[in-house]
């Protein structure tokens, strides 16, 4: 009788048992579940309850109140190890696979063991091949005692983020069913968990190893890497240790062990160059062993045959052949030898691994893909001759091994062999028998077999196997399938079953907050539902839309965002320098400009030497107050107005703190303008006076009459100067003479204008400078004309019809701003001096 006969489907387990023989084609395509009802599984993620629904979509919608899912506890002893038993491979049809003995591994294994216990995590890094999961088995077992969570394994294969590794590590310590938390609730949970964790075949590195380790800090990991492995951060503090390879001897009697027997002389000068050429990896003299095995059995059957008497039917007479030792190639790369010499059905396995891109099934769906009752035994035979290696809960081809039988034709039915697995899987993960925890654990092959597959296989079993993985928490892999599934349908121009796929990515997004990607995903679907005409699909994707603009509103209102206000009106332009003021949007009382801190408008000192000396403070505390735009607000009034949630950003213009007739070009000049330290030097060209904000009327008409009145003097000096100019006879003595003094800053040279021309007019933000007294001006000499100073524009007064000029010092670190003085020296009877003097604001000043 067949062993697969008789076998009710009910009796399949999670995590082994045989699977159900399948057909190798489904039946109708479409139907999910074609051998019974849709499984409807209810899940909590998160804040959401999620129905997953496989004939319409999930559907999803926020926890009710009072429904929560209560604090989880912690697993038990007992619990943990039918937990960590539930993780190994499964147990192998057949003969017991031999024990293989741990060799010079003591040295290492102690070391590990020592740092866990004090708390540290060791990265444990080897070739391929070099042992290192035999290695975490034995440091499992010394360990279990060291934390109070105990030992937890974990899988990283495949695992690029550490996010999937975190919702392991939660569902081994604690016991939950159907609950997947979100990312703070789970945070906060395995920080709490105190366990050693030995994460083998770790395949990630850098930022991603550690935020996993700085989720769980109480934990102690051992990862196992391989070299090429990206390293951990320099501040992770992870020790390291390097598994080489074996020594001559420990290789020798890890071949006497696998063989069962002494080797001969022949066969230690074969292991010997082996070592030589394999740098001492375990797993090729665990293949090694095997070759050896399988020449023995060869030479072996050979004598048997002979004792024996000759067949009726014989064609051919036996000739006695001696199989030899094995070459040194052959032993290094001893896939094809070891291939040719095993059962069809493990040869079947071999291309069936080989079209999965290494992944080998579980030995349960074995005969319904091989079509042999027996090809379940298959498994063991092949991991006892090193082609295979553990991998979490499965097996995979050993590194290498793959490489090798495709150069040898094992791939050239490739594409045939992965539709067929994806037909299997399609019919197997539909099966309303098959429990979701078990479809997880073929998670791996299953993908792959979606990848090498048709579209028209691939939307099948996408179509099939999404509903599962999402219904045992094994999120990446349903983002995998549903992406693929996505893609398949498209090509096929599967439009309803590309809606679904649609559908249930967005209902993925939103699970995890990824509220953008959910958005556009539900978007995508219900256009193609609507296209369809597909009323309860469109209904379900509207619903979890809704979801996402609630999520979307709320998240706004936590974080309001800020928006401009127009400014007040009869407020003045906005200077290039704007001060940005958070107030509430609460309408207030326009406020005046002088009590919002404008500038009032300068009033030139007078002519004094104390008016000098505080110039420079003057114009640092206007620059203060032109800038400062914000009033104080007291206290009371500041409880009294209510302050909306939401901030306005008030845009308040400011004078700038020093007038510029052009653009700053260069860095320093920015930089100046923004931040003044000392009044700079006016520019060659004249400078055009800045807009002063609203002065008051009062000191507008001062400022005007100061202006005529510096016409005026100045309209007089062209005139005396002109008739100077032309009269060629030297002026009687006792005509008055006219001196324009420009003043300058020592060292600096100064820029004076011509007789003809009017003095420029200093800017607003300028310091005025010190007026010379009048016994520092000095007279003309009569009939002489003056000697005028260079100036960079060239005077239209000839050279010896100017008067002399007399300079004047003025003090340091002032804006030099040009001040005409004027000294009319009356007949020498007269004895009154008139001295008039601009100021930089226009206003004369009279001194006696």
């Amino acid at each position: 009788m067949d062993r697969t006969q008789g076998r009710t489907e009910q009796h399949e387990q999670p995590t082994g048992g045989s699977a159900p023989a399948a057909p190798t084609a489904p039946a109708t395509p479409g139907t999910p579940a074609a051998a019974g009802p849709a499984r409807v599984v209810s899940l909590t993620a998160g804040g959401f309850a999620l129905t997953v629904n496989p004939v319409d979509g999930s559907e999803i919608e926020p926890l009710r109140p009072g429904t929560e899912p209560a604090r989880p506890a912690k697993r038990d002893p007992a619990a943990r190890a039918s937990r960590t038993a539930a993780a190994r491979p499964p147990v192998l049809p057949g003969p017991a696979a031999l024990v293989r003995p741990l060799h010079a591994r003591e040295e290492e294994r102690e070391r590990l063991v020592r740092l866990l216990g004090r708390g540290r995590s060791v990265r444990l890094t080897g070739p391929s091949g070099s042992g290192r999961s035999a290695l975490l088995d034995a440091v499992a077992d010394r360990c279990a005692g060291l934390a109070p969570d105990g030992v937890v394994r974990l899988s990283g294969f495949g695992q690029q983020q550490p996010g999937e590794l975190l919702h392991a590590l939660y569902a081994t310590v604690y016991e939950v069913e159907r609950e997947r938390p979100g990312r703070v609730e789970l945070l906060a949970r395995v920080r709490e968990i105190g366990a050693v964790v030995l994460l083998d075949d770790l395949e990630m590195g850098g930022a991603a190893l550690d935020e996993l380790m700085r989720a769980t800090p109480e934990c102690a990991y051992l990862l196992a890497a391989t070299p090429d492995t990206r390293a951990p951060s320099d501040d992770s503090h992870i020790e390291e240790v390097f598994l080489g390879g074996l020594g001559k001897a420990d290789c020798l009697e890890l071949l006497e062990a696998g063989v069962g027997r002494p080797l001969t002389d022949e066969e230690s000068a074969w292991a010997g160059d082996l070592r030589f050429a394999s740098e001492g990896l375990p797993l090729r003299f665990v293949q090694a062993a095997a070759l050896l095995r399988q020449r023995d059995e060869l030479n072996h059957s050979d004598e048997d045959d002979e004792e024996e008497e000759p067949g009726v039917f014989e064609e051919r007479p036996r000739d006695a052949v001696h199989v030899p030792l094995p070459t040194l190639a052959e032993g290094a790369a001893p896939a094809e030898l070891l291939a040719s010499r095993v059962s069809e059905s493990a040869r079947a396995a071999l291309r069936i691994a080989c079209a999965l891109g290494g992944e080998l099934p579980h030995h349960a769906h074995l005969p319904a893909l091989v079509g042999d009752t027996h090809a379940d035994t298959a498994v063991a035979e092949l991991l006892a001759c090193g082609l295979l290696t553990p991998v979490g809960t499965r097996y995979r081809l050993a590194a290498g091994v793959a490489r090798q039988l495709e150069e040898v034709g094992y791939g050239d039915t490739a594409s045939e062999e992965a539709r067929t697995a994806a037909r299997h899987y399609a019919w197997w993960t539909g099966h309303a028998s098959v429990v979701p925890e078990r479809v997880a654990a073929e998670a791996d092959a299953v993908l792959a077999a979606l990848a090498g597959a048709d579209v028209v296989a691939a939307v099948l079993l996408a179509r099939t196997a999404a509903p599962a993985f999402a219904a045992s928490l094994h999120w990446e892999a349903w983002e995998r399938v549903l992406r693929s599934g996505a893609e398949a349908a498209r090509k096929a121009g599967e439009v309803a079953e590309q809606a679904y796929f649609h559908h249930e990515l967005g209902v993925l997004a939103l699970c995890e907050e990824r509220l953008d990607r959910a958005r556009a995903e539900l978007e995508t679907s219900i256009g193609l539902r609507g296209a369809l005409a597909d009323k309860r699909g469109t209904v379900a994707g509207r619903r979890a839309l809704a979801l996402v603009v609630d999520r979307e509103t709320a998240g706004a209102a936590v974080s309001p965002p800020l928006r401009l206000e127009a400014p007040a009106p009869g407020a003045p332009a906005a200077a290039p320098e704007a001060v940005t003021v958070a107030t509430p949007t609460t309408p207030t009382t326009p406020t005046a400009p002088a009590e919002r801190g404008a500038a009032a408008p300068r009033v030139a000192p007078s002519a004094s030497s104390g008016s000098s000396a505080s110039s420079v403070p003057d114009s640092r505390a206007a620059s203060e107050a032109s800038t400062t735009r914000v009033p104080p607000v007291a206290p009371a009034a500041a409880a009294a107005v209510p302050v909306s949630a939401e901030a306005v950003t008030r845009m308040t213009p400011v004078v700038p703190v020093t007038a510029r007739s052009e653009t700053p070009t260069t860095l320093s000049e920015v930089f100046e303008d923004a931040f003044p330290l000392d009044p700079k030097p006016a520019p060659p060209t004249a400078p055009r006076p800045a807009a002063a904000p609203a002065p008051a009327p009062g000191r507008r008409r001062l400022v005007l009459l100061a202006g005529a009145g510096a016409l005026a003097v100045v309209a007089l000096g062209t005139v005396v100067s002109l008739a100077l100019s032309s009269s060629d006879s030297e002026p009687p003595a006792q005509e008055p003479a006219v001196t324009s003094t420009p003043t300058v800053t020592a060292p600096d040279p100064t820029v004076a204008n011509s007789g003809n021309d009017p003095a420029p007019e200093p800017p607003v933000s300028a310091p005025p400078a010190a007026t010379p007294e009048p016994g520092q001006s000095a007279a003309p000499t009569p009939g002489r004309s003056p000697v005028r100073t260079p100036s960079r524009r060239p005077s239209s007064t000839p050279p010896n019809s100017a008067p002399p000029t007399a300079v004047s010092p003025s003090p340091t670190g002032a804006q030099p701003t040009p001040t005409v003085t004027e000294t009319v020296t009356p007949s020498p009877s007269a004895t009154t001096t008139q001295t008039g003097t601009t100021t930089p604001a226009g206003s004369p000043v009279t001194g006696g």
